[in-house]
């Protein structure tokens, strides 16, 4: 990643900071400062902080700090950063970032302990190292934090953001259902078409968030916001089917290889391995069950990567994933900013995004 994309993030990061104090900081102070210096806590409890203990706090701000200082590719804040600046709004959606940033962290905190996932980001998840209870009310605290960004924005739209924050919201929690459901049914086999829907919504709503947040603080018209939108859910889920297939090639960073296997996962390669061969399914119940069993150790993971391989469904995954990137991408510069030296350089980092994160 250029040193531009690195400047937009640190950028990031220093908003990020201004609602949980200490979280960039690796050392272990960072965790035990219960920063209440932070703006959510001198604005909305100034005298509620003030009259309880310390280790109240660390219990609701240690897991979601610890979860931030993991670090992530924070490309959903950077998408909404870029379009801004592209379209002629400056700086106008950075106050803006934790509402994506935190959000996608919330749902990642939830979703380990859904998926009773033991790494998240190298580490132990958040569930594992300050149990089930606090993990799920810190996540949940993660995402009404992002809100207070909104309320603190000094521009306009901020009825339309908070409408498109509940909307997405709400379809990132649907596809989730949706994804739980086909866990919980492990008979049921989806369609294709399923699927596209079921990531759109789950991957695919932060990612619109950030753009369509990104246009409308910019002033863009309706048209303009949704055009970068739809090309947004295109590079979500283009990025969730990569991870899914390094889940079963060369692994996800900061997760175990095959987790996928364990958690039972009907992602794109399965289905299209399940369409193409379904007198196969029992076979990949079988490794479905040995692994939810035994772990991604078992040589039932290791017999259906071997199978998905085989049969060409990895790279066929991969190929539709690149083909997704590379639609958003033509969208992305297709789109006419206004002309200036700062949107132009804004708008070329913006096209370079994709290859920068990838």
């Amino acid at each position: 990643m250029n040193n531009e994309y690195i400047l937009q993030i640190k950028k990031i990061e220093a908003e990020l900071e201004k609602w949980l104090p200490g979280f960039n900081d690796t050392g272990t102070a960072a965790f035990q400062d219960t920063s209440t210096g932070s703006i959510w806590a001198q604005e909305e409890f100034p005298e509620a902080v003030k009259k309880i203990t310390d280790e109240s706090l660390r219990f609701l701000l240690t897991p979601v700090k610890d979860m931030l200082s993991r670090g992530g590719k924070r490309w959903r804040p950077l998408l909404m950063t870029l379009v801004c600046e592209s379209l002629g709004g400056g700086d106008a959606a950075l106050p803006l970032t934790p509402l994506v940033e935190f959000s996608h962290n919330a749902s990642l905190i939830h979703d380990d302990i859904e998926d009773d996932s033991d790494e998240r980001r190298g580490k132990p998840a958040v569930h594992k190292v300050y149990g089930v209870d606090t993990a799920i009310n810190s996540g949940s605290f993660l995402y009404f934090l992002s809100l207070s960004c909104i309320e603190f924005y000094k521009g306009e739209n901020k009825a339309l953001i908070y409408k498109l924050w509940a909307e997405y919201m709400r379809g990132l929690h649907l596809g989730q259902a949706i994804d739980i459901s086909w866990h919980k049914q492990v008979s049921f086999i989806p369609t294709i078409d399923e699927y596209f829907v079921m990531c759109g919504l789950k991957t695919g709503s932060l990612a619109r968030l950030a753009a369509e947040t990104g246009a409308y603080t910019a002033g863009a018209s309706v048209e303009t916001a949704l055009k970068f939108g739809n090309a947004a859910e295109k590079l979500g889920i283009g990025f969730q089917i990569l991870d899914d297939v390094k889940n079963l090639t060369t692994g996800v960073p900061g997760k175990l290889r095959g987790d996928d296997v364990v958690e039972g996962k009907k992602s794109l390669p399965v289905l299209l391995y399940l369409t193409r061969y379904p007198k196969k399914r029992e076979m990949v119940y079988y490794c479905f069950h040995a692994a939810k069993i035994n772990g991604a150790a078992v040589p039932e993971v290791e017999e259906l990567i071997n199978a998905l391989t085989s049969a060409g469904v990895l790279a066929e995954s991969e190929e539709k994933a690149h083909s997704m990137l590379s639609e958003a991408s033509e969208t992305f510069s297709s789109i006419e900013v206004k002309k200036s030296a700062a949107n132009e350089k804004s708008h070329i980092l913006l096209n370079g995004l994709i290859d920068a994160i990838s």
